[in-house]
């Protein structure tokens, strides 16, 4: 992984030297001078790396250079966020002095002169080893060359052999039917069949192409496998020379290969497949789709496109693409028995045929991974070799070019490298845990994944869009267990899952995920390591309690550059009070650690971090310490307290998220929100004393979902009052989940939201009889769910007047069901523009 990502580490170690003259932080000279040196040296080496990274596999000595430079270049963003954690520590002790906390810039910090002379040594050090590399580094003759990432080109044929296709039948028809429906568009209609690799996309559209069905009623066929290279010359081609046959095609230009498509296919009613499609450029799709239409005219020729992306099929395609999945269990280990034993021999084995059955679900349907293990056992009748394929991960069986791993890589290698790492960086998490979330942007943010947020985004947008792009790439999903093999072999020498069998680490490893259910004692080789900046504990169990005390003690005191630190269920007690010492540190999560009641007096010096998760602990208060934290962007709390402390001006300026979680005693939120400027994000959850929401919220412009679940007491009544009428809120979707006592909404953050509130949902609430007459008045409204709410009885009048209101969802309300229903409901009329609308 390391030597893969070398441009972007040093492309963000760069930015990192440029944002220290942004920031204005005052530096010596020599400090400048040694920054200067070192800046100079990483862009010139970083002009190169994509070449070297291109010749790495060829080259071991620059294979093994580039493993030092990593170790450089990680050092070296090491010291340079030295001097943002010294910033922090002097902006936090200004602040503490002053009583009303105001916000100083963090450029204006003079750092002292103790500091810079460290830092100075710091620097020249890491100038030294990069000097001491200068030389072999020039040896290897290296080049500029853009970032231009290429997929091996795949050749797939249209033949298969339909009795070696097991269980896609109903796929078939499926996709049958749709080639059999009338096209209405002027465009040839695209049928894009989207999965990951290895799921069978090819070998369906190859079962519906020789489909005497198809045959009959498409006189031409055309197979093109398209793999990585979109280009329309060499399509246009390779579709004349389908179409004649066979024949080469000498055209030369695009206009005589249009010229000559177009006498072979006018008025021809053909069925295209395009297999094995990567292309996201929508102006190349445009040119190939237009050419075919203007050969086509109207007569009802279709195209089956494959491909990995979702994004591709909205591009290709008009129509939702048909998502396939995997295959059923019976039909996964028909399909293993095939290739692991020779026909009929498999009723000689039944007791291999149960191990089979464990190694088949470690497939999760997917029928190229089925093959690949049942090959791997073919001829193999000794049980050992059984159950070392049933325990062993995927990514360390041998795999040959069409195997599963080397399939999947395709979709890796075509990933920009960004994507790449984070897709690595899954390997932290387990198999069955759901990649989707807040969790996964934060610890990519942590160890500085994300790329810089565009004008109005923040961190965590990129975060999404990130993770977006994985969805669309079939590469996040619930059935993942694949990708995370995919995701262990691609970091596997910087990424390690360590348990108590583990003896041995390789050195470069700096991110842990440690499954300690069996653990008896601190693993020794943890001891010997010091680079680590990610530990994730799992697995804890109430009996390993001194195990974990120990293990805590160790990564404070070893990992000094510690960014993540998730400790999840731990038994602990208590935290170290050494722990302040993690000044690095921007990720902590204590998620259920019922057994501690108080955070350390040291913990105000953890100012890095930015997500801090104390949901499920048994704090009594939340200390001071935690509002001297001013890089807090999540916040999760679980207390026992009736109020929390009074949020004071210049506190959690960042703050983006955050989430009270039952905190049963917890009466009233304190007016100091107001001063929550960049909150975007509130949820109260189980907070059954909470009576009401303070009126400070109004002050709180950036504010975009409010969700509140299972408060007890609370009604949300909040009037306008007169100076409050133009109020220019943002929120977008509010959610309440399980309020008996609400009467009301809250007028004063909804009409101050008219303009951009898009979701409202209401579930539970058997006290609310009536909705505000004003709600019409929330023109942005898109979705309107009420479930469960048994006492109200009508919609307000004007309800029509939301015109952009597309769905509406009505479940457990009797009287509202009885009105507004489709066939027969006396108020039916008043509901009828909507688009969607599911009354139940």
């Amino acid at each position: 992984m390391a030597e893969t990502f070398l441009f972007n580490i040093a492309k963000r170690v760069l930015a990192k030297i440029g944002n220290l003259s942004v920031d204005e932080v005052r530096l010596a000279f020599n400090v400048k001078t040694d920054l200067k040196k070192l800046e100079d040296t990483m862009i010139s080496i970083k002009a190169v790396l994509l070449d070297a990274e291109r010749q790495q596999h060829q080259n071991e000595k620059l294979r093994l250079c580039m493993w030092k430079l990593r170790d450089i270049f990680y050092d070296a963003e090491d010291v340079i966020d030295d001097f943002k954690c010294e910033a922090l520590r002097k902006q936090d002790a200004i602040n503490h002095r002053d009583n009303n906390l105001k916000v100083r810039v963090l450029g204006s910090c003079c750092l002292p002169l103790s500091f810079s002379l460290k830092m100075s040594h710091k620097i020249k050090d890491i100038n030294g080893r990069l000097g001491e590399l200068a030389t072999e580094w020039k040896s290897f003759d290296l080049r500029q060359c853009s970032d231009n990432r290429h997929v091996f080109r795949r050749e797939t044929i249209s033949f298969v052999d339909s009795s070696d296709v097991i269980g896609r039948d109903e796929d078939k028809e499926n996709i049958i039917s749709m080639l059999m429906k009338p096209s209405e568009a002027r465009n040839v209609p695209v049928i894009p069949i989207v999965g990951i690799g290895g799921l069978g996309k090819t070998t369906l559209a190859q079962l519906v192409y020789n489909d005497d069905r198809v045959t009959s009623l498409f006189p031409l066929k055309i197979w093109i496998c398209v793999s990585e290279e979109f280009d329309l010359s060499r399509l246009l081609r390779l579709i004349i020379q389908s179409v004649n046959k066979g024949e080469r095609c000498d055209d030369s230009t695009l206009d005589a290969l249009q010229a000559r498509l177009r006498s072979l296919l006018t008025e021809k009613k053909f069925l295209l497949v395009l297999d094995d499609v990567w292309n996201e450029n929508k102006a190349k799709w445009v040119e190939l789709r237009n050419l075919l239409r203007s050969t086509d005219g109207f007569s009802p020729s279709k195209i089956i496109v494959t491909t990995r992306s979702l994004n591709v099929a909205s591009i290709m395609s008009s129509i939702p693409p048909y998502i396939l999945k995997g295959l059923p269990l019976e039909d996964c280990l028909t399909l293993f028995t095939k290739w692991a034993f020779n026909d009929g021999d498999e009723r000689h084995y039944s007791n291999l045929i149960r191990i089979g059955e464990e190694i088949v679900k470690k497939c999760k349907g997917v029928p190229l991974a089925v093959r690949t293990l049942g090959s791997l056992l073919f001829q193999k009748t000794d049980e050992s070799d059984w159950i070392y394929i049933r325990e062993s991960e995927i990514w360390r069986l041998e795999q040959h070019e069409n195997d599963i791993l080397p399939v999947l890589k395709l979709s890796y290698n075509h990933l920009p490298s960004h994507l790449q790492r984070c897709l690595a960086f899954l390997s932290l998490y387990k198999k069955d845990e759901i990649y989707y979330s807040d969790r996964v942007i934060y610890l990519w943010m942590a160890n500085g994944l994300l790329e810089h947020p565009k004008q109005n985004q923040e961190r965590e947008d990129v975060g999404k869009r990130y993770l977006n792009e994985l969805l669309s790439r079939c590469l996040i999903q619930m059935e993942q267990d694949l990708v995370h093999d995919l995701a262990l072999d691609v970091s596997q020498k910087e990424c390690k899952t360590m348990n108590s069998e583990t003896e041995t680490v390789d050195e470069n490893v700096r991110h842990l995920l440690l499954c300690d259910e069996k653990l008896v004692e601190v693993p020794r080789v943890l001891g010997e390591m010091k680079n680590v900046k990610t530990v994730i504990i799992q697995d804890a169990s109430e009996a390993s309690k001194t195990i974990h005390e120990s293990l805590i003690n160790l990564c404070v005191s070893n990992f000094k550059y510690l960014r993540t630190l998730e400790l999840r269920d731990s038994p602990l007690s208590a935290l170290p009070n050494s722990i302040g010492t993690l000044k690095h540190l921007r990720d902590l999560d204590l998620a259920k650690c019922e057994g501690i009641r108080e955070l350390p007096r040291s913990f105000y010096k953890l100012r890095s971090l930015q997500f801090l998760n104390l949901e499920g602990t048994g704090l009594k208060q939340l200390p001071d310490s935690v509002q001297r934290l001013i890089e807090l962007r999540h916040l999760v709390i679980t207390i026992k307290a009736t109020h929390l402390k009074e949020i004071r001006a210049g506190c959690w300026t960042s703050l983006q998220y955050l989430k009270l979680h039952y905190c049963t005693k917890l009466e009233c939120l304190p007016e100091g929100m107001q001063y929550l400027k960049s909150l975007r994000t509130l949820v109260l959850n189980d907070c059954v004393k909470l009576v009401s929401l303070p009126r400070s919220l109004k002050f709180l412009s950036k504010l975009e979902h409010l969700e509140i679940v299972g408060c007890l007491l609370i009604n949300l009544k909040m009037e306008l009052e007169e100076e409050e009428k133009d109020l220019q809120l943002s929120l977008k979707t509010l959610s309440l989940f399980v309020l008996p006592a609400l009467r009301d909404l809250p007028r004063l953050l909804l009409q101050g939201s008219s303009s951009t509130l898009q979701q409202l949902r209401i579930q539970f609430c058997q006290n609310l009889s009536v909705l505000p007459a004003w709600l019409p008045n929330l023109t942005s409204l898109q979705k309107l769910e009420i479930f469960n709410c048994f006492n109200l009885w009508d919609l307000p009048e004007g309800i029509d007047r939301l015109t952009n209101l597309r769905e509406l969802r009505i479940y457990g309300c009797p009287e509202l069901s009885k009105r507004y229903r489709e066939n027969g409901g006396e108020d039916w009329h008043k509901i009828a523009h909507i688009q969607k609308v599911v009354i139940c």
